[in-house]
């Protein structure tokens, strides 16, 4: 059963934000960056997004998904340098700015999401060349990168294969090298974090960024908007007999859409009723509980109003 407070919680859901004095404003599916010199403000709203389209808001989604990122920031900083200076609120991060890649990279742990249904499908677009005969989630042999182009909002990103990433200049050699390293030794880190607290990380995406020479990680990492999460136990299980995983994350927007809606990113995007709202807030609640080991504490309030305050209070805002 969801937490009250989350249908209470519907009204008062960040969708925008307006802060001129900021800086100049790049609006993504879900955050709100603003950019000032070398200093970015990252906000992250309540908006909720997939197959590339913007859909709704959930009931503190941008607080979750952001604490999260935190608390993965603090936790891998020994693996890659990343790009934060500060949180002065919830649902925001103030970082370094930097040159971001023009690809995300994609790991990957079981035959699951979009690999699974190319697969199905007899394509390859990442050139991995998997056996026949393969089943739906099962094992990887080992982590395996998939990247993809990232795309401009409301277009659909493009996988690619390693060698066209460099073949097409969109990185160099030596940059792939380095950044593709750092995204498995993340995801190490990531399946052992999970493990530990009985899930399972099957797949997430991760966006690096220069500074100078030096490559930084950005944006998010191992939350529900960029990763898939499933429950350990009985897992095995249930790949034995066919049958869907126990999910932590957006998949299961992506799955009621695909089979309530008969949507999966062409035409008109569906409304999203309260009801799926709240019970996706209540997956996002419980995957930040599940991960970090901890208790959430949800606060009914005008997310806006608290956003100024504390912005104000740390000086970023007159």
């Amino acid at each position: 059963m969801a937490d009250p407070r989350l249908t209470q919680q519907l009204a008062f859901t960040l969708h925008d934000t307006d802060f001129p004095t900021l800086g100049k404003k790049y609006r993504g599916k879900v955050r709100d960056t603003y950019e000032r010199g070398d200093t970015l403000v990252l906000v992250t709203t309540d908006r909720l997004s997939a197959f590339d389209h913007v859909l709704t808001t959930l009931p503190f989604k941008g607080d979750l998904l952001n604490e999260l990122a935190y608390f993965w920031f603090q936790k891998t900083a020994h693996v890659v340098k990343n790009h934060v200076i500060d949180r002065p609120d919830p649902c925001v991060l103030v970082g370094r700015r930097a040159v971001p890649f023009k690809v995300e990279f994609v790991v990957r742990a079981h035959l699951s999401g979009s690999l699974w249904r190319d697969y199905e499908a007899g394509r390859d677009p990442w050139a991995l060349r998997l056996p026949p005969g393969l089943t739906r989630d099962q094992p990887l042999e080992h982590p395996t990168l998939t990247p993809s182009t990232k795309a401009p909002l409301g277009q659909h990103d493009e996988p690619l294969s390693a060698a066209e990433v460099v073949s097409r200049g969109l990185l160099s050699a030596r940059d792939w090298a380095r950044a593709s390293e750092a995204a498995l030794a993340l995801f190490a880190v990531g399946q052992q974090q999970a493990r530990a607290q009985g899930l399972i990380l099957v797949d997430t995406k991760y966006e690096f960024g220069l500074i100078g020479d030096e490559l930084v990680l950005i944006d998010e990492l191992h939350t529900p908007d960029s990763s898939r999460f499933w429950v350990l136990e009985g897992s095995a299980e249930r790949l034995a007999r066919g049958e869907p995983q126990q999910m932590l994350d957006k998949e299961n927007l992506r799955q009621w859409l695909i089979t309530e809606r008969g949507f999966s990113g062409h035409g008109a995007p569906p409304t999203i009723p309260d009801e799926v709202r709240v019970m996706l807030a209540q997956k996002y609640l419980t995957a930040w509980e599940r991960i970090t080991g901890r208790t959430f504490t949800l606060q009914v309030g005008d997310v806006s109003a608290r956003l100024t305050k504390n912005l104000k209070a740390a000086g970023l805002l007159g």
